[in-house]
């Protein structure tokens, strides 16, 4: 990957899977053995990620010890804690603010497996300054992530977002995965909670600011409740999902 940097989101309270999850933050809970988290930063290594920044809130000295310096995985791996939450994408402007550079984000208690270096090539084809993976729930492996719904226009640009919307018939739904370029990051502001979904992605819908997309070629496992947990480790078992 031309690309070298990601940002994983770890900052989460853990409180919808708290009692699966023992006290632990969710990006440590276990798929088969090892923390969904090392599974990702594994992941980001062998697709050419070179340094990545994690932000951290609940239980943060757990990852830390967790994964360290990121040496053992492959990577370089920093760290930024979050006295007050930020949101998804207030995180990121903390860790970004300065970045010269397009760079990768991804959720560290999901997991979602595409090719990331195709993925590098259609975003930089099209120009614009935001690329959100999707994956199409009626035909491919998912637990029922709960991610926002979206409508493409013809030329493969979203046309509309909808966090949340429980009534929405759209089969394509955010992934968690995101290619950004630094135009990006100044638009989301400073010091304050805000989320990609609810807040970020609309207002640059609004204001006519194109946003590409990318339908995954493979799985896409929220891990965010006990439902959608139970759910991945059913998938695998099955032989449906292939870690």
């Amino acid at each position: 990957m031309n690309r070298s940097k990601a940002i994983v989101l770890a900052a989460g309270k853990s409180t919808r899977i708290a009692q699966l999850a023992g006290g632990r933050p969710k990006p440590l809970l276990e798929i088969c053995g090892q923390a969904v988290l090392t599974r990702n930063l594994r992941w980001l290594a062998e697709s050419g990620i070179e340094e990545v920044w994690i932000n951290l809130h609940y239980r943060p000295q757990a990852i830390r010890e967790s994964i360290g310096d990121g040496r053992g995985l492959g990577l370089r791996v920093y760290y930024s804690f979050e006295p007050v939450i930020l949101g998804t994408a207030g995180g990121v402007r903390r860790i970004a603010a300065d970045w010269r550079e397009a760079f990768l984000v991804l959720y560290g208690d999901s997991l979602i497996r595409t090719d990331l270096c195709r993925m590098e090539q259609v975003h930089r084809a099209s120009r614009a300054p935001l690329t959100i993976a999707l994956f199409d729930k009626s035909r491919q492996a998912h637990s029922g992530i709960a991610g926002g719904t979206v409508a493409l226009a013809c030329n493969g640009r979203i046309a509309r977002f909808a966090e949340g919307d429980a009534s929405s018939t759209a089969t394509l739904v955010n992934a968690g995965l995101y290619f950004i370029e630094p135009e990006i990051v100044s638009r989301i502001p400073p010091g304050s909670h805000y989320d990609f979904g609810r807040d970020l992605f609309p207002q640059l819908l609004r204001s006519g600011v194109p946003i590409n997309s990318y339908i995954i070629d493979g799985y896409c496992l929220g891990l965010d409740t006990p439902e959608a947990y139970r759910r991945a480790l059913d998938l695998i078992h099955q032989g449906v999902v292939r870690l």
